[in-house]
């Protein structure tokens, strides 16, 4: 069986641990009971330890026998974006078949779903392949970016054919103005330029040339509030201007970003009543509504600030989201984290779905996982040499 290694990066301690491996709708998912871990107050090595496995071995035992893996939980949803992290979670401890699993399904269906959706592959579908959906290019991006992480640790050229493809496709998406289209719908429209999934493309595409340099331009003419030193996220939406994860993910995709967008993500901070645990939580929303704690948000968070070099910070909303960890259910003694901490609105007015509260989901496990071994996914295609004249954001 495969081994994991894990790196821990706790105040005071290094600690390397091996152990065997065990194996836009959210209608679909079905709310489950959920026991609660019993938290120690002493954060030590060991605690952190045990609790990364028992996260680990969850997000392990939710892949499906096809590669993929639901979104959450006794659901039928599987997400692009929530594989890709999975893929990427294998990698950075060592699964590399488990991570091959997902890229194989993938692989698989280059002339089937691929070169029929005239490029990209599907934002959503059921587990078993069916009822896919529109084909959005930030998902896409994260596969590319799953893909180049592959490469770079295996040196295995199995997937090039992929990666070609999803790359050219994602360069066919600029527009004259240097941005990108979000993808398509089902009905064949485009989807607007969007905004995260634009800075994603970003780091996707590996290297720096005309593509990267026009994609700076567009961010800096139409995507760039220089009086608050922010990304935008909605140009049009007074409500809606910013979003939360610009602040985390530009910080962890930009070279040289400045570091007080970290700190300018306090506009989104707010404190919480777990519906599923009664715990106060202090985390991130998605927007300046703070009407939730966005989990997933809150993690990337962390790992911005851990890149930072701000340990006290990124430890502060650690301590936060191991409060919010829970026992799940169907597979025993293993935790995962919800995507918030209770009900309200994503980004924007829609409200989230009934169980986004109350099941463990991918996402918010993994990010939360990345940050406990210190792995930054985006961290390989960051390494870009940007020109300073482009850096907008130093200028």
């Amino acid at each position: 069986m495969l081994k994991k290694l894990f790196i821990f990066t706790i105040p005071g301690f290094l600690v390397l641990s091996c152990t065997l491996d065990t194996t836009e709708t959210y209608e679909d998912l079905i709310y489950i009971e959920n026991g609660l871990p019993d938290i120690p107050q002493n954060n030590s090595e060991e605690i952190f330890e045990s609790q990364a496995l028992q996260i680990s071995q969850w997000i392990d035992n939710m892949q499906l026998s096809n590669g993929l893996l639901t979104s959450s939980e006794k659901t039928d949803y599987v997400s692009l974006y929530d594989n890709s992290l999975a893929a990427l979670a294998f990698m950075a401890e060592g699964e590399i078949e488990k991570a091959e699993g997902v890229f194989d399904y993938f692989n698989e269906r280059i002339d089937s779903e691929f070169a029929q959706n005239n490029g990209g592959f599907y934002q959503l579908r059921n587990s078993d392949g069916s009822n896919g959906r529109r084909t959005w290019m930030g998902d896409n991006a994260w596969l590319l970016i799953a893909l180049n992480n592959y490469h770079q640790i295996t040196g295995n050229d199995k997937y090039n054919e992929l990666t070609v493809l999803l790359e050219n496709w994602i360069r066919s998406l600029q527009d004259e103005d240097g941005g990108l289209w979000g993808g398509f719908n089902e009905d064949g429209t485009q989807i607007h330029k969007i905004t995260e999934g634009i800075i994603m493309a970003f780091n996707a595409v590996k290297g720096y040339d005309d593509f990267h340099k026009g994609i700076l331009n567009y961010l800096k003419q139409e995507r760039w509030n220089i009086t608050d030193g922010l990304l935008v996220a909605w140009p049009e939406n007074e409500t809606h201007y910013y979003a939360m994860d610009l602040h985390s993910l530009g910080y962890l995709i930009f070279e040289n970003f400045p570091e007080d967008v970290l700190f300018k993500a306090d506009r989104y901070k707010n404190t919480q009543v777990a519906s599923f645990n009664g715990e106060l939580i202090t985390g991130y929303c998605f927007d300046e509504d703070k009407d939730v704690i966005w989990l997933e948000g809150t993690a990337q968070m962390a790992l911005a600030f851990k890149e930072a070099n701000m340990a006290n910070e990124a430890n502060e909303f650690l301590g936060q989201l191991q409060k919010a960890q829970m026992n799940n259910s169907a597979q025993e003694n293993l935790l995962g984290i919800p995507y918030v901490t209770n009900a309200g609105t994503c980004y924007g007015s829609s409200l989230l779905w009934e169980d986004a509260p109350s099941t463990p989901a991918i996402s918010s496990s993994i990010w939360y996982l990345f940050n406990m071994i210190s792995f930054n996914p985006l961290d390989i295609g960051k390494q870009k040499n940007i020109p300073n004249e482009d850096k907008f954001w130093n200028l």
